[in-house]
């Protein structure tokens, strides 16, 4: 003879209580037939609510048998219960359990999903259930919007989405008034005379009447087991839905990537304000590390092009011991053929004397004062000086002392405010030097001292004949040629004037060495706030693992509800860790942009700034966001994955 298709033997139940337990099944025996209809009735705290779970596998025994079709639960884990309830059972709860943020047909639709079933054919099949249960004009109501009869009608076509063999209800007109109660009840039976095992959990006799057995229950133990007062089981006026069958695991896999996909975002938009301070310190801190790197990089390149107004790769040479000898003044022995002899050096690409002086500059009636600089033709293509207009003076006009002049962009402004056209032509008069203007530097940004002083620019051999009457020199500068080490060549200038004055009289500025040195200050400070850029990127994770871990407590009867249905629990461990995930992701493609945006309102409020954004930190920001996703949304996913079924109901 075949086994029954439920079987209890010895079963009990205890919790522990303090340092004790209490008992609350005490070696239930009992079996149940397949297609019987059976009442389990009690009053409250026997133990009927207990037993139901253990029926549906939310719950186990602490010892004793039970088995469904043969099978022993005992011997089942998590995963296995999991698809125990989705291929045999089916639950109709007192408090419907619908999830708010799906419709009536979404609701249908979610054991099927975890069974992985194709959405075309689910869809099919909860449109079915719900026209059958007269629901055909609600399929896209959310629970909210429908009566408690309706909605416990959703609860019974999700009970059958796929085709449970047995239907498990507790409780099921609790919450209904009389008309709906008897309506669910009509359903019941009707589903009975399908040929399904019903169960209901009831405290009401007048309704445990309906069923062909009564099982009574007290104390946790069964004190009776009789026949009941129903005669027949009407039948639906359509056939049962065919039997569902599992789908394969990447199926499975794919529809609940889908499902947790959409769920994330139906409980996002359902939270907005939660959602947006969930993504606050993510989006905060990716916006800072793509903003710092590029304030950073921004500061650095407009640094070096400041360190480039100076010369490109050059060495000064200034006479005297070091900066600040007092004696400098008196030092001769920087001259003209010093600079002759260093142009001729394999590692050098220009070199110009350079002497100066400051003298008032006069045009008609607009006066100044300015550095008088006496320079070679080669000294504005060491410094890399660029022309707005006019010519820069040639080799002629320093051998034959000529009278002409460079003026900067400082002086046209100062002399010639509203001078009509090109001062270019113009005679100006340097000191009591009548010079002729042949052109005009462009603005030279940054550089050391003061970008506002007035400089002109002359021959240094009319500066030394007209100003200083002396043959020495200020200072010499050096380009030095691409390919040599600019350390390399300021230790060979050394050692060659040296040799040459039989004394080290005078000291040399490397330009390069500045530029290396305020370099590394610039990448130093924007490690440094980078790194309080990646520390508040760690705070909006620890920000996202907090409210994941309030949505998780919020959400347990969700939860419970998917674990009743058959979701296993990597099905939970992955839609939480998903949402976590997207709520990263949503918050860095924001912090993407906020950074973005930044750059963008920083280039209109400062015309001779700009960010540079690095693609590297961009990806690297996004990739982090969604790591952070990943480790700090592990923690709350797992806890939602491991809550107890019948506990998380409970809620």
């Amino acid at each position: 003879m075949a086994e029954p298709l439920i079987v209890l033997q010895s079963v009990c139940r205890e919790y522990p209580s303090g340092d004790g337990t209490i008992s609350v099944l005490k070696n239930i025996d009992l079996s149940i037939e397949a297609g019987e209809m059976v009442a389990i009735v009690g009053p409250s705290g026997s133990g009927k609510s207990t037993l139901m779970n253990i029926l549906g596998c939310l719950d186990r025994p602490s010892s004793g048998r039970y088995a469904v079709a043969g099978r022993e639960t005992a011997n089942l884990d998590a995963d296995q219960l999991s698809a125990m309830r989705r291929e045999h059972l089916g639950f109709i709860f007192q408090r419907y359990h619908l999830l708010g943020e799906l419709t009536a047909l979404g609701n249908v639709e979610i054991p099927a999903i975890y069974a992985g079933e194709g959405q075309e054919k689910r869809r099919r099949t909860a449109t079915a259930l719900l026209t059958r249960l007269g629901m055909r004009e609600r399929l896209d109501h959310r629970p909210g919007q429908l009566s408690g009869g309706q909605q416990q009608r959703v609860s019974i076509a999700r009970a059958l989405m796929n085709d449970a063999e047995i239907i498990l209800a507790d409780e099921p007109t609790g919450a209904l008034d009389t008309a709906s109660g008897e309506e669910v009840l009509r359903i019941l039976r009707e589903l009975h005379g399908e040929g399904r095992t019903v169960i209901i959990v009831t405290h009401d006799m007048s309704i445990a009447e309906r069923a062909e057995r009564i099982i009574e229950i007290s104390d946790g133990h069964i004190v009776s087991d009789r026949k009941g007062g129903k005669t027949s089981a009407p039948v639906l006026a359509e056939s049962a839905p065919e039997r569902q069958q599992t789908g394969n695991s990447g199926g499975h896999i794919l529809s609940s990537l889908r499902e947790a996909l959409r769920m994330a975002l139906l409980s996002m938009r359902a939270h907005k304000l939660r959602t947006l301070l969930t993504m606050l310190g993510i989006i905060i801190g990716i916006a800072s590390v793509i903003g710092v790197v590029a304030l950073g990089q921004g500061t650095q390149q407009r640094v070096l092009q400041n360190i480039s107004s100076l010369g490109t790769n050059t060495l000064e040479i200034f006479a005297g011991k070091d900066f600040g000898d007092i004696r400098s003044g008196k030092i001769t022995t920087l001259v003209v053929s010093d600079a002759d002899m260093l142009a001729k050096q394999p590692y050098v690409a220009a070199v110009t004397p350079t002497v100066s002086t400051s003298s008032t500059v006069r045009f008609g009636s607009k006066e100044a004062n300015a550095l008088v600089n006496g320079v070679s033709e080669r000294y504005f293509v060491a410094k890399g000086t660029k022309l707005s207009s006019g010519r820069f003076f040639d080799a002629a006009s320093v051998s034959q002392k000529a009278q002409e002049v460079v003026i900067d962009e400082n002086t046209r402004k100062a002399l010639f405010p509203d001078f009509p056209g090109d001062p270019i032509g113009q005679v100006l008069l340097v000191g009591t030097v009548p010079a002729r203007i042949v052109g005009i530097t462009q603005a030279q940004q940054g550089g050391f001292g003061s970008s506002q002083n007035l400089s002109v620019y002359m021959p240094y051999t009319a500066v030394q004949a007209r100003f200083r009457g002396s043959l020495s020199l200020r200072s010499i500068t050096v380009q030095v040629s691409d390919d040599v080490d600019a350390t390399l060549a300021e230790q060979a200038v050394t050692t060659f004037l040296t040799q040459r004055h039989g004394v080290k009289d005078f000291y040399i500025l490397n330009t390069d060495d500045i530029r290396k040195t305020i370099t590394s200050t610039t990448q130093t400070m924007t490690i440094l706030v980078s790194a309080i850029a990646v520390i508040s990127l760690l705070v909006g994770g620890i920000g996202v693992m907090n409210i994941m871990l309030v949505s998780v407590s919020e959400r347990v009867s969700e939860i419970g509800v998917r674990m009743a249905v058959g979701a296993r629990r990597n099905d939970i461990l992955r839609q939480f860790l998903i949402e976590a995930v997207l709520v990263c992701i949503i918050g860095g493609i924001m912090g993407i942009l906020c950074g973005l945006s930044f750059g963008v309102v920083f280039g209109m409020l400062s015309s001779n700034f700009a960010l540079i954004y690095s693609p590297t930190s961009i990806i690297a920001a996004f990739v982090c966001s969604t790591l952070i996703g990943i480790v700090f949304g592990y923690l709350p996913a797992r806890n939602a994955s491991n809550l107890d079924p019948v506990a998380a109901l409970a809620n």
